[in-house]
């Protein structure tokens, strides 16, 4: 099999579609579904009064039927998809698929919501979109794992498109012909590469809401009757080949199981507000606190890291020792370990513009380096390890085996629970008002109506 060659008689485009047409998501993924809701409208309202928020909210010039998540403004379905899912993604705090890694929620969840007030669907529907939306785009990911990322790419912006355009599809109810027309269209929407990592620009935090829109695009363009290529996966100049060119693309991890088996029961939900694969890092990092070491005892921290993630949060180390704001700060592993240490937290907090400055979080950074460990399971699992040497001549050594919050070690219901209200009182919602908005996302999620006013604020 190589780029050029097309994997069964049926582009996979259409097997997509008729998966999206037909598919009943299990228990479990509903199950998730649900977490999806609340974690990335918590997350938008958390957000809404940062600039990157504001910016996007002022380039709106659609008015409509739908809600920007924290702010009363109401807006046409396009500009609502946009400014949910960049409000949504711009804390780094949602959702990942360990394998992937991408960010589906914010890309889903936001262009269902969207689609659900212009066309009046129901909760029920909703919620099935984001099932197949979120189930395709974690699947995508898979098929050429980490060459998204190193052609340049976002994987969250590019897979985001299709994932959106499944959603949307499913939700208004396209036939197997549009649905493969509206994945070939979602192939000339999808884009985002990845240098904000040079300065800690906001162009991330659009992806995943340019993404939301673009598969709202793509969708009703097909149901008007455009048409777009049937071989947009594997065709020679398709997707994988665009935006993983360095990998012969491996189409089981798509196909396989698609329907029967749903990989978002093992969806990760972060506990904390950084880089994904930082994470465990941040978990060794809070255990050695624990443990009564100090800053001042620490002489060295020495971590293992996987290959594969050490361009985006490690390199190069004297940046990342000393990232320029909070935001660059989040995809650094030694500010998110150094801060979480001293504040023995890595929420919201601890990464906005002041924090990521403070001259003491920065010493402790520039006291860790990393070393690629060969042996990393990197990006089939996310770990984590520390070594320090400490004044007195002792060394401590931590490990974390997986990404606490992902599948192997879920967060319990109280601690999302728990989350999405500290996101809202974040975003500086009263406790009446979280009551009001839990109701009406229950609402949603047990299949009842689309009322979002409770999320206007």
């Amino acid at each position: 099999m190589n780029q050029h060659t097309p994997v069964t008689a049926a582009p996979i485009a259409e097997q997509l579609a008729a998966f999206v047409t037909t598919a009943q998501p299990s228990a479990a993924a509903q199950a998730v579904c649900r977490d999806l809701l609340f974690d990335i409208v918590g997350l938008a309202v958390a957000a809404r009064g940062n600039d990157y928020v504001t910016a996007a909210l002022a380039s709106a010039v659609d008015e409509g039927p739908c809600t920007a998540f924290g702010h009363e403004r109401r807006l046409g379905m396009y500009d609502a998809a946009l400014v949910n899912g960049t409000a949504a993604h711009g804390e780094d705090y949602d959702d990942t698929f360990e394998g992937g890694p991408v960010h589906a929620g914010a890309v889903v969840v936001s262009a269902a919501l969207a689609a659900a007030e212009r066309h009046g669907l129901d909760g029920t529907t909703v919620m099935r979109g984001i099932a197949i939306g979120a189930e395709l785009m974690c699947r995508l990911a898979l098929v050429a794992p980490q060459a998204t990322h190193k052609a340049g790419f976002h994987p969250t912006a590019i897979f985001g498109a299709p994932a959106a355009t499944a959603t949307i599809a499913a939700a208004l109810g396209l036939d197997r012909e549009a649905t493969t027309r509206a994945f070939g269209i979602a192939g000339s929407l999808a884009s985002g590469i990845i240098e904000y990592l040079a300065d800690g620009s906001s162009t991330k935090r659009l992806h995943a809401g340019a993404a939301a829109q673009a598969g709202l695009r793509a969708a009703h363009l097909a149901r008007a009757g455009f048409v777009g290529p049937r071989t947009v996966f594997e065709g020679s100049h398709g997707l994988y080949k665009a935006f993983a060119p360095s990998k012969t693309p491996d189409y089981a991890p798509l196909l396989d199981g698609l329907g029967e088996r749903w990989v978002i029961e093992g969806l990760a939900f972060k506990p904390y507000a950084c880089g994904t694969m930082t994470q465990p890092f941040v978990d060794c990092a809070l255990r050695l606190a624990a443990q009564g070491v100090t800053a001042d005892d620490i002489v060295s921290i020495r971590c293992k890291v996987g290959e594969g993630t050490v361009h985006r949060l490690w390199a190069p180390l004297e940046e990342k020792h000393r990232p320029p704001n909070g935001y660059a700060g989040k995809f650094s592993t030694p500010y998110c370990m150094a801060v979480a240490f001293i504040d023995g937290a890595a929420g919201l907090g601890q990464f906005t513009d002041e924090r990521s400055q403070d001259p003491a979080v920065r010493a402790l950074a520039a006291k860790i380096s990393y070393e690629v460990d060969p042996q990393d399971e990197y990006p089939r699992n996310f770990t984590g390890h520390l070594k320090a040497e400490l004044k007195d001549g002792s060394v401590r050594e931590l490990r974390q085996p997986h990404m606490r919050g992902g599948a192997r070690e879920p967060l319990e219901a109280r601690e999302l629970a728990a989350k999405f209200e500290a996101n809202l009182a974040f975003g500086g919602v009263d406790a009446a008002s979280i009551a009001a908005l839990r109701a009406a996302l229950e609402r949603i999620a047990g299949g009842g109506a689309v009322d979002l006013a409770a999320a206007r604020l």
